[in-house]
């Protein structure tokens, strides 16, 4: 096929319209589409904000043994996503396993032959570690802990017992003479020992603020020359196993 001057001029003029175009149509303004893009009529609206996890927590504790109840508070840091320290200090009671309590006449209880009370108050330093992080859930958080510290024991008088005898000089009856709790207290000393614990327990919910947990601990707090809860029965090892209930708060 052969092209004379005329089929090359043409060519050539179109070829110059569509490049005109082309520029034209790139200089030309780009018409916003207003469904896609927002621009605010304040800019100040839009802030860039940077994610702070919570490392720190504090809140109580509810502990339960067979000693009965106790009242505990805490601290928690986080160093990273499986490794936690603690601080805890808590106040719990203190029995004999030979203890048992009755009645008298008039409905007042107390327990024959024991000599003095206890109230227990650990102050330890933990650590925490959770479990089996990339295999569950975040709302459940499985974790093993250990800690050591001093522990403080103080010892208030339970009774000051009087006898009463006949007037022929026989025995009639001991009064216990059980003395008022609060009362005790003015009465009492401290002792101190180094106690530690060793436990286990999960937290529960999502890390929303709040910090909700149950755990179980075997807490040990040893007195070598023993102290004396029923009359001449001194026991030497203080503790046992305790559950604890966790309320607590993030920031």
């Amino acid at each position: 096929m052969e092209y004379n001057a005329n089929t090359y001029r043409t060519i050539l003029f179109l070829f110059i319209v569509f490049f005109l175009c082309i520029n034209a149509l790139a200089q030309s303004p780009t018409i916003p589409d207003t469904t896609i893009i927002f621009t605010p009529s304040n800019p100040n609206l839009i802030q860039p904000q940077s994610y702070r996890p919570m490392t720190k927590a504090w809140g109580l504790d509810l502990l339960l043994s067979n000693n009965g109840f106790g009242l505990g508070m805490f601290y928690r840091y986080e160093f990273t996503d499986e490794l936690s320290m603690m601080l805890n200090f808590a106040i719990s009671d203190v029995k004999d396993q030979t203890e048992f309590e009755q009645y008298d006449y008039y409905g007042n209880s107390f327990i024959p032959g024991k000599k003095n009370r206890l109230l227990m108050m650990p102050l330890t330093v933990s650590v925490q570690y959770r479990l089996f992080k990339d295999d569950i859930v975040d709302n459940f958080r499985p974790f093993i802990n250990a800690g050591l510290g001093p522990t403080m024991m103080y010892v208030s008088p339970y009774a000051n017992p009087t006898d009463y005898y006949y007037s022929d000089g026989t025995y009639a009856y001991t009064d216990p003479g059980k003395i008022d709790f609060f009362t005790s207290l003015k009465y009492g000393k401290m002792r101190y020992t180094l106690g530690g614990y060793i436990g286990a327990g999960a937290y529960f919910g999502m890390e929303k603020g709040t910090l909700t947990g149950l755990s179980i601990k075997y807490f040990l707090a040893p007195f070598p020359d023993g102290i004396e809860v029923m009359e001449g029965g001194y026991m030497k090892n203080f503790g046992g196993l305790f559950i604890t209930l966790t309320f607590g708060s993030l920031f």
